[in-house]
């Protein structure tokens, strides 16, 4: 079998690339020595797309790209690099061309989206008080707040912006629905999946949250598409 590829994690609203901690100890226990998460700005769908494109440069081989959340729509966007092999969406927006993740949002508003608000300087938070319910109902309620008071608040416009050339017409896909998801509406989650033609879906019973909650079968995902590139 030929080496995994390497494998590069990008985040999505509300958080950074710590919100892979454990993924990123569950895929270096199976042998995973090549793990990169990008450090997304959040600023723009083309700003957060060059951030991830740049990292993506600087590995030699073949990296498999894995998005949650909003980090489907920039896999989507900077997965068009000849070295990437292949897309993982976790929870995550998986946009067409010309299709924005607010434009998905809207046409099947997830439940807790009347929980997100812009501030006065136009970036868009989760009220603290309603993060654990709406983003990560099946944490501890410690964990939940960590993540609520940390959290990394886009740019309004970001989630606006079109994808351009979706990457995912051209390479292949694995995709992880969460079922109790309230961030991204389930329904949406298993139509854009379905359109992609994935190598697989799976589906957990799990918040939007999934990449920390269930640790394990997201990285179960993530090793099998690795495995499966390697041939």
């Amino acid at each position: 079998m030929a080496d995994k590829p390497a494998v590069v994690l990008v985040h999505g609203f509300w958080g950074g690339a710590a919100h892979w901690a454990k993924v990123v100890v569950e895929l270096r226990k199976r042998g995973f020595t090549s793990l990169q998460a990008v450090e997304n700005p959040l600023t723009s769908l083309a700003d957060d797309a060059e951030r991830t494109r740049k990292m993506v440069r600087q590995i030699e081989g073949p990296v498999l790209l894995v998005g949650h959340s909003y980090g489907g729509a920039v896999i989507t966007e900077a997965g068009d690099l000849p070295n990437v092999a292949g897309l993982v969406y976790i929870a995550a927006f998986a946009p067409d061309a010309n299709e924005s993740p607010g434009q998905i949002s809207e046409e099947k508003p997830p439940a807790a989206f009347e929980n997100i608000a812009p501030d006065s300087d136009g970036f868009l938070w989760i009220a603290q008080d309603k993060f654990h319910e709406s983003f990560c109902q099946d944490l501890a309620a410690d964990e939940a707040l960590v993540m609520a008071v940390t959290q990394k608040a886009p740019l309004s416009p970001a989630f606006g912006d079109n994808v351009t050339a979706p990457a995912w017409r051209s390479k292949p896909v694995w995709y992880q629905v969460s079922a109790a998801d309230r961030m991204i509406h389930p329904d949406n989650e298993r139509r854009m999946a379905q359109r992609m033609n994935p190598r697989k879906t799976i589906e957990l019973d799990a918040s939007h949250a999934s990449l920390a909650s269930q640790p394990v079968p997201v990285s179960d995902l993530i090793a099998e598409a690795a495995n499966d590139l390697a041939g």
